[in-house]
């Protein structure tokens, strides 16, 4: 006998080929996704060392500030102390200078003559004195005219005083002191 099934037969279907273009796509968007993270990666490691160097320059410049300012203290410390030489050296000079005047006026101070009040201003000198004589008191200008320390003698008047017994002339003078 024969023998008809009529049952209907479960066939597997075959399946069906992926598009070639979802393949393609597929690997596109992978290729895609990984050259993203790549790129990702570099830039956020470039990003981590630019930050890096910024702090440390940041460090170097604050460093650096450091050392400006000390340079700079330095600097006005040693113009002070220049500062303080110069005047120091000044002051040794102008401290000899009156010396020298009061040893030049005994030197060409006449016997006759004697002073009763001398004031120095800078380079100026103001002279009072007296003498027994005119001419005693004319030796004393030119004496000093002389003097190679003084400059710019000039007698500025004489005054006959004392008493009956004693006459003297009372003068004063102005000079100047040589640079």
């Amino acid at each position: 006998m024969i023998r008809v099934n009529l049952l209907p037969v479960k066939r597997k279907k075959k399946a069906k080929a992926v598009p070639a273009f979802i393949i393609y796509m597929v690997l596109l968007i992978m290729v895609a996704v990984i050259i993203s993270g790549y790129l990702f990666w570099d830039l956020n490691s470039k990003l981590s060392s630019l930050t890096k160097q910024k702090t440390d320059n940041e460090n170097t410049i604050t460093e650096l500030k450091n050392k400006i300012k000390e340079v700079e203290n330095f600097e006005t410390h040693k113009k002070t102390l220049e500062d303080r030489k110069n005047i120091i050296e000044q002051l040794k000079k102008n401290q000899s200078l009156p010396a020298k005047v009061l040893a030049e006026m005994s030197n060409v101070l006449p016997a006759g003559v004697w002073l009763s009040s001398m004031s120095v201003a800078g380079r100026d000198i103001d002279i009072a004195g007296i003498g027994f004589t005119n001419e005693d008191v004319v030796n004393y200008v030119e004496n000093l005219k002389k003097s190679q320390l003084f400059t710019d003698v000039n007698l500025l008047g004489t005054q006959k005083a004392g008493t009956e017994k004693v006459i003297t002339y009372q003068f004063t003078l102005k000079c100047k002191v040589k640079a």
